[in-house]
C-alpha cells in the first residue's frame, strides 16, 4: 500500500516517528523494547492476585505435580471451564524456570506470567503488523503504541490468565482478515494472503480455540456477518479456505478434546458451555453483574491515555462508515461490543480483543485529519486524558492511610511517589497539548509517558508494598518461618486460592472444629493451621482441653476480594499462625 504521511506527522514528531519505521524491524525492535518497559515492571513482585490468576496458576502447578497434562484441576474440583491452551503454556515456563535453577520455581508467580508478558508483547507487535493494512508505518507505530500503554493491556500482562495470548491470536486473525478483505476491495493495490498466510491464519484461530474456546471464531463470525449484509457479498471469504481451515483448527484441537472427552466424558461440555459460557449470557456469574453500558463506562480508564482521541474520532468513524476500511474495523468492534453490554456477566478484559481496532481507528482519523477540532471536545478529552494520573496521585497515598497500621505517614508509598508526581505533570502537559495547541501526536506521546510512570510507580513500588492486600504471602512467610520441613495447612475463615498456591495443593479449608481436629494429630509430622479471629474462640474450644498449638504470629489485613462488611465498612482480617511439631 502506499505509505502517506499527512500534515499530522509532517509538524509533529515527524522525525522521531520516520526514525522509529525507516524499516520494519527497527520499528519492530523499538516496539518490542517499548512494550517490555511498560509490562516488566512488577511481573515477579507482585503477589498472585485473588481469584482468578491462583487457580490458573495452580492448575498449572497441579499439571506438573501429577505429570497429567489432560485434566485440568484446582486441588480436587475439576476445572473445566478454559481449554487446557494456557495451562500448557504455563507449565512449559515453568519446567523451563526449574531448569534454570530458579528457587522454588513451582511457587513462583512470575513465572506463570510469562505467556501473558509474551502475549502482551505479541499484541502490540501485531497491532503494528495488522495496523500497516490501513495506516502508513507512522500511523501503525503509534496504534501499537497505544496497546503497550493501555491500562488494561498492561494489567492483563502481570496476570497468569488467557486474556494477553489470546488477544495476540485475535489481533493475528483479524490482521488475515483485513488484507483479504481489502485485497478483494482493492485487486493490485493491497496484498493479498498467499497459502503460507492462510495457514498461519487457521493455526491462530486453532491456537485461540485452544486457549479460550470459540471467542475469536465468534468476534470473526459477526464481522463477516456485518460485512456480508453490508456489501450483499461474502466471496471474498471463501478465498480464506475455510475447509482448509476447519482441517487444521480439528488438528489443533481434537487431539486434546478426545483425551478430555475420555476422561471426563459429556461433563467437560457441561462445565465449559453451560456452566461457564451460557451462564454467563444468562445471568451475572461470580457477583460480576453489571448494567449495560458498562464496558463503555470503564473504557475511558481501561484504554488510557488513548481513549480521550477515541472520543475525538467517533464522528469521523461515522462520517466515513462506507469507507471499506473503517467499515471492517468497525466491523471488528461495535456487534461484539454490543453483545458485551448486554450480556449479564461483566469483565473489563472481555472487550480486550476489540482494542486494536479502536487504536487503528483512532489513527486512520488522525492521518486524514479527521479528529473532532471543536474546542467543546477537545477539552473533555483533555479532561479524560488528565483524569486517571489526578486519580492515581491522590488515591494511592489515600489507600495507605487508610489500609496500612501503624504511624500513617511513615506507611506512605515513598518510592512510587516520584512517579506519580512525574505522571502528573506528563498528564497536565498532554491536557495542555491537546486542549490548548490541538496537537494529538504530541498529547498521546506525553500520555504515553504518563503512563510508563504510573506503572512504575503502582507495580514494583506501590502494590507490593500495600502490605494490608498480601495476606496470602504474609502467612505463607509466617509458616516459613516455623521452620517445618513439608508442613500439612489448614485454614478457617480466609480461603482464597492464593493461599493454595503459595502452600500447598493439600491445604484443607475447614471449619474451627476440622482445624482442631487436623493439627491435634501427633506423630503425623508438622502441620500449620491459618485461624480468622471470629473462629479462634471456636477453634480453641474445640481442642477439649488438649494443649494448644504454639501461637506463632498473627497477620492482620484486608482480604481485597471481600474488602467490606454486610454494613459496608472496611473488614480487616486478623489471622493467627498455628503450630504444632
Amino acid at each position: 500500500m502506499p505509505n502517506p504521511v499527512s500534515a499530522l506527522f509532517q509538524h509533529d514528531w515527524r522525525g522521531v516517528l520516520h526514525a522509529l519505521t525507516r524499516t520494519h524491524l527497527r520499528a519492530v525492535l523499538a516496539l518490542t523494547l517499548l512494550s517490555a518497559c511498560f509490562f516488566l515492571p512488577g511481573q515477579m513482585s507482585l503477589q498472585p492476585m485473588d481469584r482468578d490468576e491462583p487457580r490458573f496458576a495452580q492448575a498449572s502447578k497441579q499439571m506438573l505435580e501429577t505429570g497429567d497434562f489432560v485434566d485440568i484441576r484446582f486441588q480436587e474440583e475439576a476445572r473445566h471451564k478454559k481449554p487446557v491452551g494456557i495451562y500448557w503454556l504455563q507449565s512449559a515456563t515453568v519446567s523451563v524456570g526449574e531448569w534454570l535453577g530458579v528457587p522454588d520455581a513451582r511457587r513462583t508467580i512470575g513465572l506463570y506470567r510469562v505467556p501473558s508478558f509474551l502475549g502482551a508483547i505479541a499484541m502490540v507487535l501485531l497491532t503494528y503488523w495488522a495496523a500497516l493494512a490501513f495506516l502508513s508505518r507512522e500511523g501503525a507505530l503509534l496504534a501499537a503504541l497505544m496497546m503497550a500503554g493501555s491500562v488494561l493491556l498492561g494489567v492483563e500482562a502481570r496476570l497468569a490468565k488467557t486474556d494477553a495470548v489470546l488477544g495476540a491470536l485475535s489481533v493475528a486473525a483479524f490482521g488475515f482478515m483485513a488484507r483479504a478483505y481489502l485485497a478483494s476491495r482493492s485487486p493490485g493495490i493491497a496484498p493479498g494472503l498467499t497459502q503460507r498466510h492462510l495457514v498461519l491464519f487457521w493455526l491462530a484461530m486453532g491456537a485461540a480455540v485452544l486457549i479460550k474456546g470459540p471467542i475469536t471464531p465468534f468476534v470473526a463470525v459477526l464481522a463477516l456477518a456485518v460485512m456480508a449484509w453490508r456489501d450483499r457479498d461474502l466471496g471474498w471469504a471463501k478465498g480464506m479456505r475455510p475447509g482448509l481451515g476447519l482441517l487444521i483448527v480439528a488438528l489443533v484441537v481434537l487431539p486434546w478434546l478426545s483425551l478430555m472427552l475420555a476422561k471426563a466424558g459429556s461433563s467437560f461440555f457441561a462445565e465449559s458451555l453451560g456452566k461457564d459460557m451460557l451462564a454467563k449470557v444468562g445471568s451475572a456469574q461470580e457477583k460480576h453483574g453489571a448494567p449495560p453500558g458498562t464496558y463503555l463506562g470503564v473504557f475511558w480508564v481501561t484504554f488510557w491515555p488513548a481513549a480521550p482521541l477515541a472520543l475525538l474520532a467517533i464522528p469521523f468513524a461515522w462520517r466515513e462508515r462506507r469507507d471499506d476500511g473503517v467499515a471492517f474495523l468497525l466491523a471488528w468492534i461495535v456487534p461484539f461490543w454490543l453483545i458485551l453490554e448486554v450480556v449479564p456477566t461483566k469483565l473489563p478484559h472481555y472487550v480486550l480483543p476489540v482494542y486494536p481496532a479502536i487504536a487503528i481507528l483512532i489513527m486512520i482519523a488522525a492521518e486524514r485529519s479527521g479528529l473532532m477540532q471543536q474546542r467543546w471536545a477537545r477539552g473533555l478529552a483533555a479532561f479524560l486524558l488528565m483524569l486517571v494520573p489526578l486519580v492515581f496521585l491522590i488515591g494511592v497515598p489515600g489507600l495507605f492511610l487508610v489500609l496500612e497500621e501503624g504511624l500513617a505517614i511513615l506507611r506512605l508509598p515513598f518510592l512510587a511517589l516520584p512517579f506519580l508526581i512525574l505522571a502528573a505533570i506528563l498528564g497536565f502537559y498532554a491536557t495542555w497539548m491537546l486542549a490548548r495547541h490541538a496537537k494529538p501526536v504530541r498529547a498521546l506521546v506525553a500520555g504515553l509517558a504518563a503512563s510508563l510512570m504510573l506503572t512504575l510507580a503502582a507495580y514494583p513500588n506501590g502494590l507490593p508494598m500495600l502490605k494490608a492486600f498480601n495476606l496470602s504471602p504474609r502467612l505463607a512467610e509466617a509458616a516459613r518461618a516455623t521452620g517445618c520441613a513439608s508442613p500439612a495447612y489448614a485454614t478457617v475463615g480466609y480461603r482464597e486460592p492464593s493461599l493454595v498456591f503459595l502452600t500447598a495443593t493439600e491445604l484443607r479449608m475447614t471449619d474451627a472444629a476440622g482445624a482442631a481436629a487436623f493439627i491435634d494429630r501427633e506423630g503425623e509430622g508438622c502441620r500449620i493451621a491459618f485461624i480468622e479471629r471470629a473462629s479462634e474462640e471456636a477453634f480453641r474450644a474445640a481442642l477439649q482441653g488438649r494443649t494448644a498449638p504454639a501461637l506463632v504470629t498473627r497477620v492482620r489485613g484486608v482480604n481485597i476480594n471481600a474488602a467490606l462488611d454486610k454494613q459496608r465498612r472496611l473488614r480487616v482480617l486478623d489471622i493467627a499462625v498455628y503450630v504444632r511439631r
